[in-house]
């Protein structure tokens, strides 16, 4: 079974070690505990994976209502048998319905590919999963930064503050292909929209394990904001 959880990121600290003065800065995440939502086969789905859930949807503080609330029908009945004309339907049809969790709606839903012959559905996962794992790749979506120019975008020098140079000096310059072929190609590093993508960064050093507090030490930078979903998995990247 492929080892990962779902997570949260805290900040940044940095780790000292006594014993070889070396100071390692480290990411702080917050990982689990996370439901087994859903377990895909190849007999049903055409692949294996294990869907996991991550965090509650929260209600508002002023809000009276019940927490289901704030989850929407499908939502709900992703997770718990709700008892609905679909599902009447199949089970009177005699086709098998899909196990349910049975806990509340999650906030952050994803699948973690590999084998899933020890998963169950409603199973908890927590953060002792990686106990035993060295090395680790974390994916998340990157901070956004609007629409911006090739210099801050693709690190471009810009041009030269010399004699003739007049209020250009941040542009990218000429991005033509002169008479031939008369057109620009695709992919052309201009300015646009920089960041809010899915960025992975992999064989990143699992420092420490913190059962108790259910949370992950991992060398180096993650992308994301502080409090940004994580998806940690182990790596296969061994170097």
């Amino acid at each position: 079974m492929t080892k990962g959880i779902l997570g949260r990121k805290v900040g940044m600290t940095q780790v000292f070690d006594q014993e070889t003065g070396v100071v390692t800065p480290v990411t702080v995440i917050q990982a689990g505990p996370c439901k087994v939502l859903q377990v895909r086969t190849p007999e049903v789905d055409g692949y294996s994976a294990v869907q996991l859930g991550f965090g509650e949807k929260a209600r508002p503080k002023k809000d009276r209502r019940s927490r289901q609330s704030q989850a929407s029908r499908s939502e709900r009945g992703h997770v718990a048998d709700i008892k609905s004309k679909r599902v009447q339907k199949l089970a009177a049809g005699g086709q098998e319905v899909r196990a349910k969790a049975g806990c509340e709606p999650c906030k952050f839903i994803r699948e973690i590919r590999g084998e899933a012959a020890e998963a169950e559905v409603g199973q908890e996962i927590k953060v002792d999963v990686l106990a035993e794992v060295g090395r680790v790749d974390v994916c998340g979506i990157s901070k956004g930064r609007g629409t911006a120019g090739v210099m801050k975008r693709h690190n471009f020098s810009g041009q030269r503050a010399s004699h003739g140079v007049k209020k250009c000096h941040r542009h990218a310059g000429g991005t033509g292909m002169s008479a031939y072929p008369s057109r620009t190609f695709k992919g052309k590093r201009m300015a646009g929209h920089y960041g809010n993508a899915k960025i992975t960064v992999r064989n990143l050093n699992l420092v420490s394990v913190d059962e108790e507090n259910n949370l992950l030490l991992v060398e180096g930078a993650v992308p994301g904001p502080n409090g940004g979903f994580l998806v940690i998995r182990e790596t296969n990247m061994k170097k």
